[in-house]
């Protein structure tokens, strides 16, 4: 049993989802941030190929301004250098992310991170009451489906003989569209309307992923992992850029069952507004602290299935912007 707790960082290496999976990092709650790879610990120090495919669930219909929530007649009401405050109504986003881990060796590695995005989403634009929106406050739904932005991500874990502490270095790369319409609401302007450039499948940016984690035991039962990831835009495209972002994740784990392996986990996120002429760079960015409880579920020595809850425990957003009020993981991972 410490053999397997040992090697806790192996299998922590290739943390792909510490990341929001949509990859709208200035969109604070729009990804989950939880991290499930802390499961299958005795898998990790072996070569070969790993597959991992995970559904995320995060439903945003709660305003939230500061670190209290704000009831829509209220944003309605609020105006930024003059301008008035668009209130949006939902955004519900589905994500389904095929994950690809080769290891040649204890040592080195790489990951594939290939995300599909489903998302719905309604405003009632800049001239609504808070209930029924205004002519000319482009108003609009949208409902978009496709590839989002794919990571690659390397590892190294070699420092130190029981290879529990490492290092992640990758990109996101802008294969995800960052050009899709919806459909105007607003009577006065009828037809297709650009998405705003957060909530599209792909943000058009190449950005750069730099991680560290450490893992050790509290005893043969008890696990435990820190670890600490910064992902940053390298340009902006088409007058837009990611705000960077900056992820904290504590977990402990108990491995005292044989069938199921409880956990929980705490974690932490900041990101800076977005920027530039087509950016919102007003409701964008916060701070938020989240806390997960989670199961990993040996089905057999190769195939497993994990589910998590995320619970909101603090958040500060920037502006007004819509938060969900829990997330929901789950997924299934083979080891060949």
């Amino acid at each position: 049993m410490r053999k397997i707790i040992s090697s806790a960082g192996l299998g922590l290496a290739f943390i792909i989802w510490l990341l929001a999976p949509a990859d709208v990092w200035a969109c604070a709650s729009c990804g989950c941030m939880l991290s499930p790879d802390w499961n299958n610990l005795q898998f990790s120090s072996a070569a070969g190929i790993k597959l991992d495919f995970r559904y995320d669930y995060i439903n945003q219909d709660q305003l939230r301004s500061g670190t209290g929530t704000i009831s829509p007649v209220a944003a309605s009401r609020i105006t930024n250098d003059g301008a008035p405050q668009e209130v949006e109504k939902y955004t519900r986003n589905n994500y389904f992310t095929l994950g690809i881990d080769y290891s040649r060796n204890p040592y080195w590695g790489i990951n594939i991170q290939l995300p599909w995005i489903d998302r719905s989403h309604s405003t009632l634009g800049t001239n609504s009451n808070g209930i029924t929106p205004g002519p000319g406050g482009g108003q609009y739904d949208s409902h978009t489906s496709g590839l989002g932005d794919m990571k690659v991500i390397g590892r190294y874990q070699g420092f130190f003989p029981r290879g529990n502490a490492g290092v992640l270095f990758g990109l996101k790369l802008p294969t995800g569209s960052y050009t899709e319409t919806g459909t105007s609401t607003d009577p006065t302007a009828p037809g297709p309307v650009p998405i705003d450039r957060g909530l599209q499948p792909g943000t058009g940016t190449t950005d750069v992923i730099l991680g560290a984690y450490y893992v050790d035991a509290l005893s043969p039962k008890w696990g435990y992992f820190a670890q600490a990831i910064v992902q940053s835009a390298l340009y902006s495209k088409n007058e837009y850029r990611p705000g960077n972002g900056l992820n904290l994740n504590l977990g402990l784990r108990y491995l005292g069952f044989s069938r199921f392996f409880p956990q929980m986990q705490l974690n932490f996120r900041a990101v800076e507004r977005d920027s530039g002429a087509q950016a919102d760079t007003i409701s964008t960015g916060g701070t938020l602290l989240y806390l997960s409880p989670g199961m990993d579920v040996p089905v057999s020595f190769h195939f497993s299935v994990y589910g998590f809850v995320q619970l909101p425990v603090y958040q500060n957003l920037n502006g007004v912007q819509l938060a969900p009020r829990y997330t929901t993981s789950l997924g299934v991972r083979y080891v060949f």
